[in-house]
């Protein structure tokens, strides 16, 4: 199964960013350097990312973006009503894959369970170096008044230096 791992999405100063790695990786293996893991969805209105199987969140990515229409642009209900599916639909439930999506007020992360998770100070990751990029994120929210891009450029970096499934070819996106 084709892996992609890390993602990162930060507030600060009505600006909103998602930053994603590279590296695609099979097994033991890098398949891929420069895949690209974020995207706008929904005419633009929204970032999203996604880590985990590259096939499954490609899935998510279409699902969520008729969730979104289909709920005239409410990413809050959009989110929800995708949960909903994902819990009750046998195929979803199958899919191996993390998605944050984020919108110029709100930010989600969307599990492989079903649930919908808005997450706290503004920064949220997933992915096999999720967890470094958001230490780092939270520490340098807190501690400088650096932008929310340069915080995504920084934590990433972290995350590459200490994650094996993580690369330091990142791709941004911006609100």
């Amino acid at each position: 199964m084709f892996h992609g791992t890390t993602i990162l999405c930060v507030r600060r100063d009505q600006k909103v960013v998602i930053a994603g790695d590279g590296q695609v990786s099979l097994d033991k293996t890098i398949m891929k350097n420069t895949a690209r893991k974020v995207r706008r969805i929904g005419d633009g209105q929204v970032l999203a990312g996604f880590a985990g199987s590259t096939a499954d969140a490609f899935t998510l990515f279409e699902r969520f973006e008729a969730k979104f229409k289909e709920h005239q642009k409410n990413l809050t209900r959009a989110c929800v009503e995708l949960g909903k599916d994902w819990r009750t639909d046998r195929f979803l439930r199958r899919l191996e894959a993390l998605l944050i999506v984020a919108d110029r007020e709100k930010t989600f992360i969307l599990s492989g369970a079903g649930d919908v998770i808005e997450p706290d100070h503004g920064i949220a990751a997933v992915g096999s170096g999720g967890s470094y990029a958001l230490s780092a994120a939270r520490a340098l929210q807190a501690n400088t008044q650096m932008s929310a891009r340069d915080i995504c450029t920084q934590s990433m970096a972290i995350a590459a230096d200490i994650c094996v499934y993580t690369n330091s070819n990142v791709t941004y996106e911006e609100l």
